[in-house]
């Protein structure tokens, strides 16, 4: 369970800054989307990075553990398409 809501989110933005140049600069960008209550954190990836190969490899390597590093209370990084935020 998330303590502080609003002070994670605002871990995970940080988070996601750092990386963004990296994803931009191949073409791709990553939006925050949810944050659950067991600490899965939903991500939508962007550009270049939702036809990549390795999306799923950036994910848990790149984004995931930058995301942890920050905040140390999330437990998972997701990716979500646009299909399931309808």
């Amino acid at each position: 369970m998330i303590q502080n809501r609003e002070e994670t989110i605002s871990k995970i933005r940080t988070a996601l800054g750092e990386i963004r140049p990296f994803l931009n600069s191949d073409g791709g960008d990553i939006s925050f989307i949810d944050l659950d209550d067991d600490g899965t954190v939903k991500v939508e990836l962007h550009g270049a990075c939702t036809g990549c190969s390795v999306n799923q490899m950036t994910l848990k390597s790149g984004v995931e553990m930058t995301v942890k590093k920050h905040a140390p209370e999330v437990t998972r990084v997701v990716e979500i398409s646009k299909l399931e935020q309808a």
